[in-house]
């Protein structure tokens, strides 16, 4: 009876770190996708540091998951207590870095909000200034996702560092429409869009489309690292019983 119950708890352990490695090639994957994506998530990442180290740790994590499980599926099937305590104590370890990091990302959420993005645009957007990083970024993103401003092109009324032609409310020229969303698409009309007619205007602001965009994949995000933290914990106490077991 003892036989099959340890039998039972090795192969329950493989069917864990096997979700394990799958996890961490997803996180791996999702964390390459974020940094060589060239449609424009790469811009918004880099436009906040906090993104950006979220990105990084995103890739760590998979990479470490990765190998995780299958030292894990390994050590399970030839039933070595060395790979299994290095397991237990190796995952333990990134359980409580991720519980970190969900602490951490919940106590600074006030840093994605519209207001900050608000106040930061108006703080540093320089509008065509190509060697401002904070700037062509922004525009990057303009452009990308067919968006104006953070709520619109109001955001651009309040911006001391605009270098205003005789009209009063010069619209930047990523705020206009054209007719391939990338740098290299032809405006439709170019000047009767700088001269405030709505029509060749892109009116809707950024934070709302991109939020738009990704909402299905935030919820799956959350959603996947619930489901890692789950089975993470789930293996540390397969492995415990599985070496206590093994004689």
């Amino acid at each position: 009876m003892e036989g099959d119950c340890l039998s039972c708890m090795k192969y329950l352990m493989f069917l864990f770190n096997f979700f394990i490695f799958l996890g961490g090639a997803c996180l791996l994957g999702v964390g390459i996708w974020v940094m060589v994506d060239p449609t424009g998530f790469r811009e918004i990442v880099a436009a906040n540091p906090l993104l950006f180290t979220g990105a990084y740790i995103m890739l760590a994590m998979g990479a470490m998951l990765f190998l995780l499980g299958f030292l894990g599926c390994c050590g399970a099937i030839r039933e070595n207590k060395c790979l299994l305590l290095f397991f237990f104590m190796f995952i333990l370890l990134i359980f409580l870095a991720e519980l970190s990091a969900a602490i951490l990302a919940f106590i600074f959420r006030e840093n994605l909000t519209r207001e900050f993005f608000t106040k930061e645009l108006k703080k540093h957007y320089l509008r065509n200034n190509d060697t401002d990083v904070f700037s062509s970024t922004w525009n990057s993103v303009m452009i990308t996702f067919a968006c104006c401003g953070v709520n619109g092109p109001e955001d651009f009324e309040a911006v001391p560092h605009l270098p205003h032609s005789s009209l009063e409310k010069a619209t930047p020229e990523a705020c206009c429409q054209r007719e391939l969303q990338s740098q290299e698409g032809m405006f439709i009309n170019k000047e009767a869009c700088l001269t405030g007619i709505e029509k060749f205007q892109n009116r809707q602001g950024c934070y709302t489309v991109i939020l738009n965009s990704f909402e299905t994949y935030v919820y799956l995000a959350g959603a996947l690292a619930i489901g890692v933290l789950a089975i993470e914990l789930f293996s540390m106490i397969f492995a415990m019983c599985l070496f206590r077991g093994i004689q």
